[in-house]
């Protein structure tokens, strides 16, 4: 736990020691902000969240990679990865250490939202355990993504290129789910091989989270998926170390 806590204290300061976090939060809050008020949030007359949370996959598809695109491709280019696993520490310790510094960050972002959560009680009377709901689905969902990133950060040494591989993996995750990606492929695909990957997307999952629904298998859907990108992220660095 020690080398955890000592990945995890040097990662997370090191967002707010850049521009990138302040620009990250400036450019989150405000298209998080925008893409909720702009779609008729008070012609509606409801006063609910719905709008924020629909927006967040595809809000996420570009932001988070964002976030997770330095966290092991700026270690390799500038050479401190070396340094790093010269440490006594594990490289599932720098894994997990780096992966929850990043998770947290995304839990700032989120908590800075809670803006929104007042202007909306303010206008109405929501239904608070939706926005507890919705908010669990949107921190699941950001740590899938931060995981798909941390394993494409891991794969390459240049951050654009990890940038465009994690943006196009996580894409696919979120659009293979919609209903008009299905009803595309139940054109020329069979049903159970459409089904098959509806159940894998994020969307579905996500979805049913945010509506209120929190069941075992959506949530356990997102910790298998994040755990997967984790564990293949670690084999990744294992071969970097060993070579």
């Amino acid at each position: 736990m020690t080398g955890f806590k000592a990945v995890f204290k040097r990662e997370f300061k090191s967002y707010f020691t850049t521009p990138l976090a302040y620009v990250f939060l400036v450019v989150f809050l405000f298209f998080s902000g925008y893409l909720t008020f702009k779609q008729g949030f008070f012609e509606a007359r409801q006063a609910d969240m719905s709008a924020f949370f629909m927006n967040m996959p595809l809000l996420f598809v570009f932001l988070v990679p964002a976030a997770a695109m330095r966290l092991w491709a700026e270690e390799r280019k500038t050479g401190s990865i070396e340094l790093l696993f010269t440490l006594p520490i594990t490289v599932r310790q720098a894994v997990l250490g780096k992966f929850f510094a990043a998770w947290v960050f995304m839990f700032v972002a989120m908590a800075m939202t809670f803006p929104m959560v007042i202007t909306v009680c303010y206008l109405g009377s929501p239904d608070i355990g939706l926005l507890i709901a919705g908010y669990v689905a949107t921190i699941f969902i950001a740590g899938g993504f931060l995981a798909v990133g941390c394993f494409f950060s891991a794969l390459s040494n240049n951050q654009v290129i990890s940038f465009v591989l994690s943006v196009v993996a996580c894409a696919v995750l979120v659009f293979a789910g919609m209903p008009t990606t299905m009803n595309y492929f139940s054109t020329f695909l069979p049903a159970g091989l459409v089904q098959a990957i509806s159940t894998m997307s994020f969307q579905g999952h996500f979805d049913s989270m945010q509506r209120g629904v929190l069941e075992f298998k959506d949530i356990s859907y997102f910790i298998i998926l994040i755990a997967g990108w984790i564990a293949a992220t670690g084999v990744i660095l294992d071969e970097r170390k060993a070579n």
